[in-house]
């Protein structure tokens, strides 16, 4: 017999599989999914805003494509075709009409077939390790049918005069080059199954919003967040300690495109306080790290106002919440004026590099003033009325959350806080305070609930995520940014790592991680970004534990231009270093391309299936469920 409660939920799941049959066939398709390879996942970090480089690296698939053409037309294309094919697969509009630009009418149909019949022997060979049902996602719209129709023409045994026939409107149309876009846009659909960005999508490097673009076009993307995003994400939901910091970062890095016309968020208002407070302040230690269209000087000198402007901001918030044990971060009030020294936490006395701070009250040195509250609330209401910016965070926080498992692999940004014995730290989580996995289980869902509620204490805990001394997502001891503007002791300057960072070195602690999260300890791969990996320094991405990877390889061009992607396929775990990318140009035009130095981490054999995944298991529980239903409409408990 079906128990009330259980009939219920079968009753709801009846309304998606509405006869037995429909159960039954749902069942068998997902059943036969389970066999098939799992679909290749691929782990990018920290990108810090550049959009350019990431886009290339997602249309060359971390470099995954190039091999698979490789193998796919050996002995019957010379290198030359190989690269040929690969830049149309990369860029087919602007490859297209580079390679055709001199061409007559009939040459050019000629190039468009065959490059054409060879995108169809690509998307086949891919297309083996994916149901139909899987190929028909990544073919929607006007175009599904007549691709999948094309599919299965070589299969059919369809003739030539098949094909052009189906492609004969094409070529009169526009020559082809729209079809030629869509059959690159399924051979990089199929070569990455799903995308997982492991936090820091903006700051740093040029637009933030761009980067959202290029990820909002890919089919399947996921993210754990970095302190980067919930920066940015708190700065959203109007945290005006989140807003004047993701002002002054793009202030300091002169990315204040990325505001104006990104998101539309004008920082006149800014200027007005700047000019107002500080108009002959040279404002030296404020100086950008790069150009923009307005003068260096009136830069700085914005720079420097809103930075003050954060201080007291994060001094307020920081009050309001004992529990995360900031108040150490609050230094003006340490500040002797007469003397121009501040006294840091540790009891050192250090003079300050600049003392011209006129909207500082020394009685009341927290205290807002006027220019600074009627500045600080033009860009709040900016930043909250940005359309496009709530659309971009809501698409980062939907998609987001603070930790994922795929196939054995653990994917986090920062770190799992602990103590110097390895222990897992208790850290606050609202009212409780939580550790290990229950701690990332408890502050995802206190985000969520952020956007739900907009609570000045739900989206407080963003702050403490972008900057608290026990964030998962920081994983360091301070936010040093006072001390580096104003005190010259670089010592004072250090932001320590939580243990962490050294324990994923020994075998043990990874061991004790991975069963903390729930995956297999003889297959367990930790992965981090957050902190960039030294090469120069002789650092290696992979700990000496085996079981580590941090994949923070310095993308941004501020951080030096390169970056990793983790590839885990069904038949192997490999690591792809990326370099430095030019342009789309240089790519189309000189045949430049990021070929990346891959190094493979592990070997499968055998290789990896659906049903041997985190998913395998997701999808055994509902054949289960429908196999309830189809006995539940066999026995008339469900009509």
């Amino acid at each position: 017999m079906v128990e009330a409660r259980d009939r219920r939920f079968l009753r709801a799941l009846s309304y998606r599989f509405p006869t037995p049959e429909a159960a039954l066939a749902e069942q068998a398709h997902l059943q036969a999914v389970l066999s098939l390879p799992m679909g290749t996942v691929h782990v990018v970090s920290d990108v810090h805003g550049e959009h350019k480089k990431l886009e290339h690296i997602l249309r060359n698939a971390s470099g995954t494509i190039r091999p698979l053409l490789a193998e796919t037309f050996r002995g019957r294309l010379d290198e030359a075709e190989q690269l040929a094919l690969l830049e149309l697969v990369y860029y087919p509009r602007e490859s297209f009409r580079h390679a055709t630009r001199e061409l007559p009418r009939e040459a050019r149909d000629t190039l468009f077939r065959t490059r054409f019949v060879q995108m169809l022997a690509l998307i086949r060979e891919l297309s083996r390790a994916y149901s139909l049902r899987h190929l028909e996602r990544v073919t929607p719209g006007e175009h599904g049918a007549l691709f999948r129709e094309l599919v299965m023409s070589g299969p059919l045994g369809r003739d030539g005069a098949y094909l052009d026939g189906l492609l004969a409107p094409f070529l009169a149309d526009d020559g082809g080059l729209e079809l030629l876009r869509e059959a690159a846009r399924v051979v990089r659909a199929l070569s990455v199954f799903e995308l997982v960005v492991a936090g820091d999508l903006g700051d740093r490097g040029p637009r933030i919003d761009l980067v959202i673009d290029v990820l909002q076009r890919h089919r399947n993307v996921s993210f754990t967040w970095g302190n980067h995003d919930a920066e940015w994400m708190g700065a959203c939901l109007g945290q005006p300690a989140l807003i004047a910091t993701v002002v002054r970062i793009s202030l300091r890095y002169a990315r204040l495109a990325q505001l104006e016309e990104g998101y539309g968020i004008p920082v006149e208002p800014l200027e007005r306080l700047a000019r107002t407070l500080y108009g002959d302040d040279p404002a030296e230690r404020f100086k950008a790290k790069g150009e923009d269209l307005r003068d260096a000087t009136l830069l700085a000198r914005m720079q420097k106002a809103i930075a003050v402007l954060q201080w007291k901001l994060e001094a307020d918030v920081t009050r309001r919440h004992p529990e995360w044990g900031m108040e150490d971060r609050n230094l003006l009030h340490r500040i002797d004026w007469e003397r121009g020294m501040v006294t840091l936490p540790d009891g050192s006395v250090h003079p300050l590099l600049d003392r011209a701070f006129p909207s500082i009250d020394p009685v009341d040195p927290y205290r807002l003033h006027p220019e600074e509250a009627a500045c600080l609330e033009h860009l709040r209401r900016s930043f909250v009325g940005s359309h496009r910016l709530w659309a971009h965070m809501r698409f980062l926080e939907e998609r987001g959350s603070m930790f994922l498992c795929r196939d054995d692999h653990v994917i986090f940004h920062g770190c799992v806080p602990c103590a110097d014995d390895g222990a897992f730290l208790e850290i606050p989580v609202g009212n409780e305070r939580k550790a290990g996995r229950a701690a990332f289980e408890a502050l995802d869902a206190l985000v969520h609930r952020a956007f739900r509620s907009q609570r000045r204490e739900d989206v407080d805990v963003l702050y403490w995520l972008w900057a608290g001394p026990g964030s998962p997502l920081f994983g360091k001891d301070k936010m040093a940014t006072f001390e580096t503007y104003l005190v010259a002791d670089k010592k004072t300057h250090e932001e320590h790592k939580n243990p962490y960072f050294a324990k994923i070195h020994e075998r043990p602690f990874c061991l004790r991680l991975a069963e903390e999260f729930g995956v297999s300890p003889a297959r367990a791969l930790i992965v981090n970004g957050h902190v960039p990996v030294k090469l120069e320094k002789g650092e290696s991405p992979i700990k000496r534990s085996g079981m580590a990877v941090t994949i923070d390889g310095a993308f941004s061009e501020a951080y030096g231009d390169q970056g990793y992607t983790l590839v885990i396929h069904g038949a192997r775990t490999s690591l792809a270093r990326h370099h430095h990318f030019r342009s789309v140009q240089a790519a189309v035009e000189d045949g430049e391309d990021i070929v990346p130095e891959v190094e493979t981490l592990r070997e499968n054999h055998p290789v990896r299936r659906v049903g041997d995944t985190e998913r395998g298991v997701e999808l055994e529980g509902e054949i289960e469920d429908l196999g309830r239903l189809v006995r539940a409409y066999r026995e008339r408990a469900i009509r």
